[in-house]
């Protein structure tokens, strides 16, 4: 196993940590207040993480202005379904569903790049669909609002990867994500104090500090990673999240998924790892960079 590998272990285990730190939180603090915290903590961090020949005050010199912020809204209404998922529904239920992610993306890239999906894609389309009825259930246990988030969450992510596919090798990584912490910042700031401020006690401010931390942390360990080991070597281990979701769930907010629930997280990653697979076949030298995460 590379060094590069084991650091993108510890950053989808860093991301994992850091939305257990929100959904500690819960519903104390509106979304936008926690999307505002998270995010200007998380960025005080990414700043120092740019690459040697890149300069943050150009960021805004870009060669495609609009695919750039469009790629910044979908990273802001991410967290913010982040956010509202994690601290309504069980931590496994929400990572099922996120894991949708893979198998929205085959459907867009055949509507949006007019992509040919073969027998072996469909099949993991469906066999990762069965994967979270076996997890979520519905009609057989009551569903919230954070469920429709977090499919919210896997729809936005593969519209992420849709649009990083077209910016792949024309934006550098300071505009891409410089701009998605400033809308995250100006959007976030300016509901929070529309709808109504609530002050953070000190305990939720060090949990939103974790969170935020965390998040840059992870991208830092990603960026890290993907200079030590090909995409496609890292890109499987976002997986390893389902895991510490049963793990975290179970340890910290006594959620214990059941024998089915179980079954259907191992048929949602192996239905993932299936389509990364294909693509990694299909797509040969094109390369997937983790480093552009959709949730900061």
């Amino acid at each position: 196993m590379t060094n590069g590998v084991l650091l993108a272990l510890f950053a989808y285990a860093t991301f994992s940590w850091g939305d257990a730190f929100i959904k500690g939180i819960g519903g104390g603090l509106p979304v936008f207040e926690i999307g505002f915290f998270t995010t200007a903590f998380a960025g005080v961090l990414i700043l120092f993480s740019r690459p040697k020949e890149e300069r943050w005050r150009d960021f805004w010199r870009m060669k495609r202005p609009w695919t750039v912020q469009a790629r910044a809204l979908s990273g802001v209404s991410g967290g913010l379904l982040g956010i509202v998922a994690f601290t309504t529904i069980p931590f496994a239920e929400a990572y099922a569903l996120i894991f949708l992610s893979p198998l929205f993306a085959t459907l867009l890239s055949m509507l949006v790049l007019k992509e040919r999906i073969g027998p072996w894609r469909w099949f993991a389309i469906f066999a990762g669909l069965a994967g979270v009825f076996l997890v979520v259930r519905p009609g057989f246990r009551e569903l919230h609002l954070g469920h429709l988030a977090a499919i919210g969450i896997a729809f936005v992510s593969a519209t992420t990867v849709i649009l990083l596919r077209s910016l792949a090798g024309q934006e550098r990584r300071t505009p891409i994500l410089g701009f998605m912490i400033l809308y995250g910042l100006v959007i976030n700031g300016s509901l929070a104090l529309a709808l109504g401020f609530v002050v953070p006690s000190l305990r939720q401010l060090a949990m939103l500090a974790a969170a935020g931390a965390l998040a840059a942390v992870g991208q830092i360990l990603l960026l890290a990673a993907t200079r030590l080991a090909p995409a496609n070597q890292i890109a499987p281990n976002q997986y390893s999240q389902i895991a510490w979701a049963v793990v975290v769930g179970t340890a910290f907010f006594g959620e214990y998924p059941d024998l089915l629930a179980i079954l259907g997280l191992a048929v949602l990653a192996a239905a993932g790892l299936l389509t990364w697979m294909r693509e990694r076949i299909r797509l040969g030298s094109v390369r997937w960079n983790p480093f552009f995460r959709n949730r900061l």
